[in-house]
């Protein structure tokens, strides 16, 4: 069943049994981080001048290094952009409320998975370092599927893994390749204005199913899950 494009969730809606959150932008606050980084790997890779962070910011969701291409910048970048990503990996925060949302969703028996545009390993060191790895059954990768975001290769592996159906999952993003994502799997997909995003108009004509302005709205949206 769709999800209405609602201010507020429609309690009404089935059963969800598996959550898929994006990471960036959804479960923590790493923009600043990402800015700085992205910054010193274009200073140090493409020289003097303002690096384009905004046009960055707009692609993310993607693999870096199909950032890169996209932009026309050198591959190498991706070198000292992670290395100055994990230094300065303590400056990430979660946003306010997820940690509520997670051990909600938990209690009420829902299957946790993260489908990120970073690299798995970069990805699964964060949400350690955050005390955040432990809620996910799976915490996918860019580099751990054959075509990263916007293709649904990710979303599906993880329902495979989830072991859930397309229809009783729906997953969280702030990018439109995140909904292209979902939807090309035939999951729901929840647009997480919490951030907010870069293009706020852009991601809402990617046509989510349901908007959420706070991580606590998506509680609404899934109950726990009835005994068997």
């Amino acid at each position: 069943m769709a999800f209405p494009v609602l201010d507020r969730p429609d309690t009404s809606i089935s059963v969800r049994h598996a959550v898929i959150f994006d990471l960036d932008g959804v479960v923590v606050d790493s923009f600043a981080v990402m800015s700085k980084a992205f910054a010193i790997a274009y200073a140090e890779v493409v020289g003097d001048g303002p690096a384009p962070f905004s046009e960055y910011r707009r692609h993310l969701g993607r693999y870096f290094p199909d950032i890169m291409r996209i932009m026309n910048l050198p591959p190498t970048m991706e070198e000292p952009f992670v290395r100055e990503s994990y230094r300065l990996a303590d400056e990430v925060r979660v946003f306010d409320g997820i940690l509520e949302v997670l051990l909600t969703l938990r209690v009420r028996g829902l299957r946790l998975a993260v489908a990120t545009g970073k690299s798995g390993p970069r990805a699964r060191s964060l949400l350690d370092r955050l005390g955040l790895l432990p809620f996910f059954a799976h915490v996918i990768g860019s580099d751990e599927v054959a075509r990263p975001k916007p293709a649904p290769d990710m979303v599906r592996h993880a329902l495979d893994l989830l072991d859930v159906p397309a229809e009783r999952a729906i997953m969280i993003g702030d990018a439109p390749t995140d909904l292209a994502s979902a939807q090309s799997a035939g999951v729901a997909s929840a647009a997480a204005l919490w951030a907010p995003p870069e293009d706020v108009d852009e991601l809402l004509a990617s046509g989510p199913d349901v908007v959420l302005h706070h991580p606590t709205d998506l509680l609404a949206l899934c109950p726990a899950i009835p005994a068997h």
